[in-house]
């Protein structure tokens, strides 16, 4: 189950920037939904919002030490699944935009809601999974 999650995420991940690159221009918004929702292709060099411009190198860095890390726990029965699920679904992501980093250099953002930065479904899918996370950790006992 943890590896379907993880495969689905990625594959999923990787073929929304394949069609965002296919029918997008670099940063020409078209509008999904009028005031709401626009595509905008966008190369983010940097980390989240923007921050930290051109630190390739940091970056893979410490997405391979994040994914060994989760790797790590993922193997521990004693966590709960709600716990695995949301490491899984952060691992996918994460190495959905650690592809785009080692194959070209940034990660490719599209889903534009014109009152957050331009971001894709790995983003999305991290930080869901961070909040389900944050709330397992939180409220439920027996959590390792």
């Amino acid at each position: 189950m943890i590896f379907i999650i993880i495969f689905s995420v990625i594959v999923l991940d990787q073929a929304t920037k394949f069609i965002a690159t296919k029918f997008l221009q670099l940063n020409t918004p078209v509008v999904f939904i009028k005031n709401f929702l626009n595509f905008t292709l966008v190369h983010n060099r940097g980390a989240a919002f923007g921050m930290f411009q051109n630190q390739l190198l940091m970056f893979v860095l410490i997405s391979v030490f994040a994914v060994a890390l989760i790797i790590l726990s993922l193997r521990d029965k004693n966590n709960s699944f709600i716990f695995k699920i949301s490491l899984s679904l952060i691992l996918g992501g994460a190495i959905g935009n650690l592809i785009d980093r080692l194959r070209l250099g940034f990660v490719i953002d599209f889903l534009d809601f014109r009152v957050w930065p331009v971001f894709n479904l790995a983003d999305s899918v991290i930080t869901v999974a961070a909040i389900l996370l944050t709330w397992e950790l939180l409220f439920k006992k027996n959590v390792a």
